[in-house]
């Protein structure tokens, strides 16, 4: 698996070089609190890096995700939708929100890798 992170606490998977499972961390799973509540894009909507993909509504607060790298959304999970608990559940496995055609992968270049990510959580 190649994994990366954004300062927005999202993991990117981009192990297949064509396009790449987004979700959202283990530390932001743990700061929403239990999801109750998610808004995944529609399968076909192209996305810019950084743009808000969807909403995620905790117990706690309403937070936006937000895309790591532009291209099309090729994949959401419908079992998220069906039980928005496997985001706490399992945040960085089955808790996985959407799957892109990676349009620039040289936007990877701009991501957090697993060290950098420990580090910014540390600082924080």
């Amino acid at each position: 698996m190649t994994i990366q992170f954004t300062v927005e606490h999202e993991w990117l998977d981009h192990s297949d070089p064509a396009q790449a499972t987004i979700g959202i961390t283990q530390h932001a799973s743990s700061a929403l609190g239990d999801i109750v509540y998610v808004e995944l894009p529609e399968v076909g909507a192209k996305l810019e890096k950084g743009a808000v993909a969807g909403t995620i509504e905790s117990v706690k607060a309403a937070s936006d995700l937000y895309t790591p790298v532009s291209g099309e959304v090729v994949e959401v999970n419908e079992a998220l939708r069906a039980d928005p608990a496997l985001a706490n559940a399992d945040p960085e496995g089955a808790g996985w929100f959407f799957r892109i055609r990676i349009e620039d992968s040289s936007e990877l270049d701009s991501l957090l890798d697993k060290a950098a990510y420990e580090k910014l959580l540390e600082a924080q």
